[in-house]
């Protein structure tokens, strides 16, 4: 049975690079991207209006699915077939809940590299990955 490898994958450069990464590293393995389309949580969510949610979630997963077809493109160049999944929750919840149910054995992801001041305002989903996970994470920068 080969391994399986999950790449967080949102478009944005560091997620290529960790895509890249993945799937020049472990070649022979089975490699899912997963889209995380961030839900509103706290006090942010009570105001939103119910009827405002359906059709911005449908836009938010349209666009999670061309994000992961341009991944799968990238993965066809490397001679790949990629699974890809999108998801809504919590980004580094949602991967570490798909780490644990979906038997992962690593999970590649890509960091900005923030630092100081910047990582206490905006947190780092990279970080509370590798904190929380219960498999080795790679993370590339």
């Amino acid at each position: 049975m080969s391994e399986h490898i999950l790449v967080p994958y949102d478009g944005s450069p560091p997620s290529a690079d960790a895509l890249e990464y993945a799937l020049e590293t472990f070649s022979d393995a089975h490699v899912t991207a997963l889209y995380v389309v961030p839900a509103p949580d706290g006090y942010e969510a009570l105001f939103e209006n119910p009827e405002d949610r359906v059709p911005a979630a449908d836009a938010a997963d349209e666009r999670g699915r061309d994000i992961l077809d341009d991944a799968a493109d990238v993965a066809a160049e490397h001679g790949v077939d990629l699974e890809t999944e999108i998801r809504t929750g919590k980004p580094d919840h949602v991967i570490v809940e798909h780490a644990e149910t979906e038997e992962v054995d690593t999970i590649v992801l890509g960091s900005h590299g923030r630092e100081g001041v910047s990582r206490l305002l905006l947190g780092s989903v990279a970080e509370n990955v590798v904190r929380r996970s219960p498999v080795p994470v790679v993370v590339v920068r």
